[in-house]
């Protein structure tokens, strides 16, 4: 199986360069990507500690940079390597302060991974959410490397505890000191199938989007957009063409409505979709230039990087993504206590899961019951501080995933 594995590797990085080389832009980042750590190793000086994060994408990176920062904290004589595996985190992040190198992880092949291993020498390596390479794993195992997997969250349908998974899941069990899950479901998958060295600790993303709340200041240009505006206003995040299209359609009685809206891809192509939909629409980018208010009633987010600031704003948010695969972080928005709506595609999330049981979120499946839901909470002040407070209360009851992490890590 292992060699079946390592063809399969073989072809996907195949596919990856042929792609590359009829112009898909995607493939063409990674495969750059993959070059300039093998041209970078050489200015690398062995020695010292040294550790590795691995994250998938954006979103696992700001799942593992609490943990890194507070490593940080306490090893500062370490080197930290940050490696992504998809262009969304290393096109954002490449120039993280807090990471020594930052780069692509290389192909899971083993001529690949043993060179990668051979040039920064990690003496420690921490794996976030699911980010599971076989060759990885046992090569930092055959050199006595200690491994972290930490935020994990799994389900019985995954490949792991398949019959086609249990080589895979053996190599976890004797590649890893310990694997932090987010919930007792993970817990039980993983004592079931013999890795006894496993504790829940929550998610990271907590604690992530609590420091960015703390840290938050205040936007000019929202704040330009809203001057003089004290009605409702909805922060729409991370949306994708099918919420737009709800949102356009809804209509509060007996009450003006601002929406600030921030969708997940800012291309030209969809910023000019977006403002055929809403007519009486401004982009964030040309009010920054402007002097003064404009009196429009959306503000069209153009850019990357503001959207987890912007919540503070929101009377309620709208998460994005619930018509598609699924719904986006909605934690951004709870953490300043704000009420959630969000579409249908919600059930793979456990906090989208959790906010709904305990009343701080609402689901919707049309323009209707959308329309619904956001009138009730506008409509009635003590439903929307209910709401409010159940967000503040769940994002207070799971902080701290960090410092569980840290100290088991240090005993």
């Amino acid at each position: 199986m292992r060699f079946l594995y390592t063809i399969g590797i073989w072809f996907y990085r195949l596919g990856i360069l042929l792609a590359a080389l009829f112009g898909h832009e995607k493939a063409r980042k990674m495969v750059c990507g993959w070059k300039k750590w093998r041209g970078e190793r050489k200015g690398w000086q062995a020695g010292g500690e040294v550790a590795w994060f691995h994250a998938a994408s954006l979103g696992e990176f700001e799942q593992a940079r609490p943990v890194l920062e507070e490593y940080r904290r306490r090893h500062p004589e370490s080197r930290v390597v940050l490696t992504f595996f998809s262009p969304s985190g290393y096109e954002v992040r490449k120039h993280y302060a807090q990471a020594d190198a930052v780069l692509y992880l290389p192909p899971d092949l083993p001529g690949e991974v043993r060179r990668f291993v051979d040039t920064y020498r990690p003496t420690i390596a921490f794996f976030v959410k699911y980010e599971f390479w076989y060759n990885c794993l046992g090569e930092l195992r055959r050199r006595g490397v200690p491994t972290y997997y930490f935020s994990v969250i799994l389900r019985p349908q995954q490949y792991l505890f398949r019959w086609y998974g249990r080589w895979f899941l053996r190599e976890l069990r004797r590649s890893t000191r310990h694997i932090f899950v987010q919930n007792e479901e993970s817990l039980s998958l993983l004592r079931n199938s013999g890795i006894a060295h496993c504790s829940i600790a929550g998610d990271t993303r907590f604690d992530r989007v609590h420091q960015i709340a703390e840290a938050a200041e205040s936007d000019a240009v929202a704040e330009q957009f809203l001057a003089g505006y004290e009605g409702p206003v909805v922060v729409a995040g991370s949306t994708w063409p099918p919420d737009e299209e709800l949102i356009s359609e809804l209509r509060i009685e007996n009450s003006e409505l601002r929406i600030i809206l921030a969708p997940h891809v800012i291309s030209e192509e969809h910023l000019k979709q977006i403002e055929a939909v809403f007519p009486d629409s401004v982009r964030y980018s040309q009010l920054r230039a402007q002097h003064g208010g404009d009196g429009k009633g959306v503000l069209i987010i153009d850019n990357i990087g503001l959207l987890s600031k912007l919540y503070r704003y929101a009377t309620v948010a709208y998460i994005g993504g619930g018509f598609g695969v699924g719904i986006h972080n909605i934690l951004e928005a709870v953490t300043f206590g704000k009420p959630v709506l969000f579409g249908p595609n919600y059930r793979k999330f456990k906090e989208a899961c959790d906010i709904i049981d305990c009343g701080g979120g609402y689901c919707h499946h049309d323009a209707n019951e959308l329309t619904h839901n956001l009138a009730a909470l506008l409509g009635d002040p003590t439903a929307r501080a209910r709401a409010s407070q159940a967000c503040l209360d769940y994002m207070n009851a799971n902080l701290g995933s960090t410092e569980l992490i840290m100290n088991k890590i240090e005993e």
